[in-house]
């Protein structure tokens, strides 16, 4: 990766990164490795559905639309992408600086390398090879603004340092608000499967071969106990996507005479 990480963790010193559906805050994308292609996002039910290709490594692009550092805590089929926890938005996530952007391409196993993110069947997945399925299928995005720094007035300069120091150790970073509920599009579509199952396994994410990713710590705290901004995009198959109704079926079009089908007389055949 050509731009720095770093990773934002809940001590004073806070895991970071540096490369990002569209918020307020910051963008979400999916890209598919392989290809190199931004994957099209569907609407449907209030959500947004990317159709994944079985076996293709992906990233998810981040970009920081804001004037201010953010932290983005990303989870993936519902574990945390860098501490592998079942995600929560109080947890460790990527910094951005201001109009940053960075590609996220795997699961973080230490500060240079990742286990590649890639789509595979759900059965397959990290989620449900660590006994945790129920949330296979969507990918998240808190991002949080940073707390602004308290004034230090030029003769207070060591009572405030000190004070400021203290506060650090005896007030650690609060854990964020629970994420609001699914979306009722999205328990509609979770009935639709029961119903109707797809016609293949729905994807998941998984575990991938190891590649290099550098990243390095750094300071940050949050200006809320809760995110300023979630963004979700879900995936899955193209097949199953057309199943459930999300990407509309190509309707053949009936033959219809064209008025102008060639360009020059022709002779007639010969009796």
């Amino acid at each position: 990766m050509s731009l720095r990480q770093r990773l934002a963790a809940l001590v004073p010193l806070i895991l970071a990164a540096t490369m990002a559906q569209a918020g307020r805050l910051a963008d979400l994308q999916i890209v598919d490795r392989e290809s190199g292609a931004t994957l099209q996002q569907y609407p449907h039910r209030g959500d947004y559905y990317v159709a994944g290709a079985p076996g293709h490594r992906y990233a998810v692009r981040i970009v920081n639309r804001s004037n201010e550092r953010v932290l983005a805590v990303l989870s993936v089929d519902g574990v945390n992408a860098i501490s592998g926890q079942t995600a929560a938005t109080e947890q460790t996530g990527y910094v951005l600086d201001p109009y940053e952007s960075t590609e996220i391409a795997g699961w973080r196993k230490n500060m240079n390398e990742i286990a590649a993110f890639e789509f595979t069947t759900l059965s397959d997945s990290y989620a449900a090879q660590t006994g945790r399925p129920g949330n296979v299928g969507v990918i998240g995005l808190a991002v949080f603004r940073e707390r602004a720094p308290k004034p230090i007035y030029r003769n207070k300069v060591d009572k405030v340092g000190q004070a400021a120091e203290g506060e650090a150790k005896r007030a650690p970073e609060m854990p964020a608000a629970a994420a609001a509920p699914a979306p009722t599009g999205a328990a509609r579509d979770a009935m639709a499967r029961r119903e109707s199952p797809p016609v293949q396994e729905s994807l998941g994410t998984g575990h991938g071969d190891r590649e290099y990713s550098n990243a390095t710590y750094t300071s940050f705290r949050r200006a809320s106990r809760s995110p300023s901004e979630i963004t979700t995009v879900r995936y899955d198959s193209y097949r199953n996507l057309v199943a459930m109704g999300v990407i509309p079926r190509n309707r053949p079009q009936p033959d219809r005479p064209n008025p102008f089908p060639g360009e020059f007389t022709p002779d007639p055949p010969s009796r």
